[in-house]
């Protein structure tokens, strides 16, 4: 049976999850030193790690034959953990396990002694999505845990989490991932399945993963129809315009040319084009734009932006206009997330931004 590439490449000890070195050297040391905390509260956006850690860490304080804070993957415990066969390691998804009876039954169910294992681990995924009254069952236990409990909570939204329960957590915080280390994962990944990834398409990748290597190695799994991963594969398998396209997007735009910039936007429509993503890619360009006007030497200009079609435009574009160009692409976004009407909505934002005398 087929294995999605981030569920293949998963990491498997905390020496293999790239870009957290501050949390796995500290969680290694604790393990290497029995020091470990009752509670963690795993903080971060997605793709960054979380789930993966956790996993470890739970396979990691069961492990009969840890080295050097690292589990073996390789004894009776780490099997039966990773395989699922264990009961006394149990991962929740809080968005549908969220209502008190459901903490309630865990923690009645926690104050038993594993059955094969040192620990009983409860990962709680998204566990922001807690009501109240299951917030408060919680923190009942996290307040006089069992020695033999540990609780891995994760959530992609801190500010939702209350504070109670913070504060009875060791709190890791997960940091977005740089573009050479996804980078540099992505061509691990294509060097081992035998594909022919181009440095354009790789630096695509890695824009659209906004520093999610999941969402990366989803994204790489997706053009996987051939060996041969260009950058026009990933534009056409995605569903994203040309750069060249979006060159002449916004230079329409910038000369008031509505009629040139509706054809292209029905031109792109009808090959399928996603409306969203073409308003994502804009935007990016306009940044990029903006960008190389004010601060060109930067060095956070996108790879995959032409610098001498970014000359071109900032002839015809001023600074004031990309800024307002920004905002209505930003009202536009939020617009689609909304509506059902995704054309309507993207030609919509044309007629405002060619609109002469508005920017």
């Amino acid at each position: 049976m087929y294995q999605a590439l981030y569920r293949k490449y998963r990491s498997q000890t905390f020496s293999d999850i790239v870009g957290q070195d501050h949390i796995t050297n500290t969680l290694q040391q604790q393990l290497i030193n029995d020091r470990l905390s009752h509670a963690y509260l795993f903080v971060g956006t997605r793709g960054t790690g979380k789930t993966s850690c956790a996993k470890i860490l739970s396979r990691a304080v069961n492990c009969l034959d840890l080295k050097d804070g690292n589990p073996c993957n390789v004894c009776v415990s780490c099997v039966g953990i990773e395989e699922g066969s264990i009961l006394d390691v149990l991962e929740l998804d809080a968005a549908s396990n969220n209502k008190v009876d459901d903490v309630r039954a865990l923690r009645d169910e926690a104050i038993y002694t594993p059955a094969t294992t040192k620990k009983r681990v409860y990962i709680i995924d998204e566990v922001h999505m807690l009501t109240t009254p299951a917030f408060n069952a919680l923190l009942k236990i996290l307040e006089e845990p069992p020695p033999h409990i540990l609780f891995i909570l994760a959530t992609t939204e801190l500010h939702k989490v209350p504070a109670t329960i913070q504060g009875r957590c060791q709190k890791f915080s997960f940091k977005r991932l740089s573009r050479d280390e996804i980078i540099n994962r992505l061509k691990m990944i294509s060097t081992k399945e035998n594909l022919n990834l181009t440095d354009e398409a790789v630096e695509k990748l890695t824009s659209l993963a906004d520093g999610s290597m999941r969402d990366g190695i989803s994204l790489l799994d997706q053009c996987i129809t051939s060996k041969e991963i260009d950058l026009q594969h990933v534009l056409d398998t995605i569903g994203l315009p040309s750069q060249q396209n979006l060159i002449r997007l916004l230079t329409a735009i910038g000369e008031k040319d509505i009629n040139t910039a509706l054809k292209i936007i029905d031109t792109l429509y009808d090959e399928g084009k996603d409306m969203t993503s073409l308003l994502n890619e804009l935007s990016s360009l306009v940044r990029d734009l903006l960008i190389y006007k004010i601060s060109p030497e930067s060095g956070l200009i996108n790879p995959n932006s032409d610098l001498n079609d970014l000359e071109s435009l900032s002839k015809i574009l001023t600074s004031e206009q990309l800024y307002k160009y920004l905002d209505s692409l930003g009202d536009a976004i939020f617009g689609l997330s909304k509506g059902n009407q995704p054309r309507l909505a993207v030609e919509m934002c044309l007629f405002r931004l060619c609109e002469k005398g508005v920017v």
